[in-house]
């Protein structure tokens, strides 16, 4: 092992060696190039684990075949004095400028006693235990997406930490919200040179001052107090930016499939939802905020009345919150039905909203209204999403705290020409059982579409679904 090196950064600060667990290349085939300027190394308990796991279709042994084959790569081209390390600048393409080391010789598992040594994970830890007691005056670093494994790590006195890379934010609060309360003084520091204008029945305000710089494109900002201001960000050039003022959707003539706006998130998530200009919208809230009834009506609205969209597409995760039903009958409608009982609550309201408003003629307008909605929404499992094309669709990703980066890549890659996608969640609330608030693929794509001119996205704050609800949100 050349590891005796004490490899030095440009900085000259001794660069780490981390010890894969197995579960990290199962959740990131990649992993391998995300260590930058740090040396790697694989135990041959992970090369085996890995050769256990590679057979099916499941989202972890295909991660497994892709693990393998990255290292297979590294490995073939590289064949004399591997026990040297082998250089990751030329297949990282300088994505990783340290080494990979493979386990090359036997370790003995110098274990405390009563600690099984048949255990793959075990002898893991035996291997992080011999490196450190082998290069003292290095930092060795065990990588496990396994709790349990960084416990027993740190019990025994090794170092051992979480994969982070994956993760978005480390901390959820830090989450755009893309809303912005602007200071009382704005109009003193930022209107002094301001130009406005109307065009198109809207409101247009071009500011400038220091606080430009932080806006993002389609940041909805607001201003409260005796001249209340809600409006958008629409461009955004150094030190200036041009504000629109929204449409008000809290005022009965504006109503959307006979739903007003109750809040001010609403109020924004309204604009983008009804704006044809924003193809990606996010919307993230807590149970009873409104994401799926605003989604609807505004769905409704632009395929039934302004035949802007040909029709609503909406689907979701089938990740059961408590012990599985087992399999369903029927046809993917039918076997989808069960998991979208939010679909139908809010389709019921709806219905009775436009029946009361608008006097379709009683109970048959209501069915006729009904059936009518029913041949314009189809759902569809998530599982048969590759390949497709939508076009000219109104597409709904439901519960989508669920759903990892790739598969949400997969999902919005699917969008053609016309077609709008609406990603609602709350990341408070995965089910998933290897996803957190920070690694989720919402947090993700909210992160990601940040400041797009084409996209927007709020976070719903106050619950409209009853005070029970609102109280039981706060206190359980």
């Amino acid at each position: 092992m050349a590891t005796k090196r004490t490899p030095i950064t440009k900085a000259g600060i001794a660069t780490k060696l981390f010890v894969l667990d197995t579960n990290v290349l199962m959740h990131d085939p990649t992993s391998l190039y995300r260590f930058e300027e740090h040396d790697i190394y694989v135990p041959i308990m992970t090369l085996e684990e890995l050769d256990n796991n590679k057979k099916g279709m499941t989202e972890v042994a295909r991660n497994a075949r892709q693990a393998s084959r990255t290292m297979d790569e590294i490995v073939s081209g590289y064949m004399n004095g591997i026990e040297e390390g082998i250089p990751l600048e030329g297949p990282s393409k300088d994505l990783a400028s340290g080494r990979l080391f493979l386990q090359t010789e036997a370790i003995a598992p110098n274990l405390p006693e009563g600690v099984p040594t048949a255990k793959a994970d075990n002898q893991i830890l035996a291997v992080v235990m011999f490196l450190s007691e082998r290069f003292p005056g290095r930092e060795v670093i065990l990588v496990s997406k396994d709790i349990n494994m960084r416990i027993k790590a740190r019990a025994l006195g090794l170092a051992a930490q979480d994969y982070f890379n994956d993760k978005v934010l480390e901390d959820s609060d830090l989450l755009y919200s893309g809303m912005r309360e602007l200071p009382v003084d704005f109009w003193e520091t930022h209107g002094r040179e301001m130009e406005s204008w109307k065009e198109g029945g809207r409101t247009y305000y071009k500011v400038k001052g220091p606080m430009c710089a932080d806006l993002s494109i389609n940041e909805l900002v607001f201003q409260e107090g005796e001249k209340p201001l809600h409006a958008i960000v629409k461009q955004r050039t150094g030190p200036s930016a041009i504000l629109e003022t929204l449409i008000d959707y809290g005022h009965q003539k504006n109503n959307v499939w006979g739903i007003v706006a109750r809040n001010r998130e609403q109020n924004f998530a309204l604009n983008l939802l009804m704006n044809p200009e924003v193809d990606f919208v996010s919307l993230l809230g807590q149970a009873g905020t409104g994401k799926t009834l605003l989604t609807l009506a505004a769905g409704l609205t632009q395929v039934l009345e302004t035949k802007r969209y040909s029709e609503i597409i909406m689907t979701r995760v089938t990740v059961p919150v408590g012990e599985d039903i087992g399999f369903l009958p029927g046809t993917e409608e039918e076997k989808m039905a069960p998991w979208m009982g939010a679909l139908e609550d809010n389709l019921d309201v709806l219905n009775g909203g436009v029946d009361d408003g608008g006097g379709y003629g009683g109970e048959w307008g209501r069915a006729a209204t009904r059936d009518l909605i029913r041949t314009r929404i189809k759902v569809k499992s998530l599982n048969f999403m590759r390949g497709r094309t939508f076009i000219n669709k109104f597409l709904i990703i439901d519960e989508a705290q669920n759903l990892t980066p790739k598969q949400m890549k997969t999902l919005i890659t699917r969008a053609g020409p016309g077609t709008k996608v609406i990603c609602l969640g709350n990341i408070a609330q995965i089910d998933t059982p290897y996803l957190t608030e920070g690694s989720s693929g919402l947090t993700y794509v909210v992160d990601r579409f940040k400041g797009w001119p084409h996209s927007g996205h709020i976070t719903l704050q106050r619950g409209e679904r009853s005070r029970l609800a609102d109280h039981a949100a706060d206190i359980l």
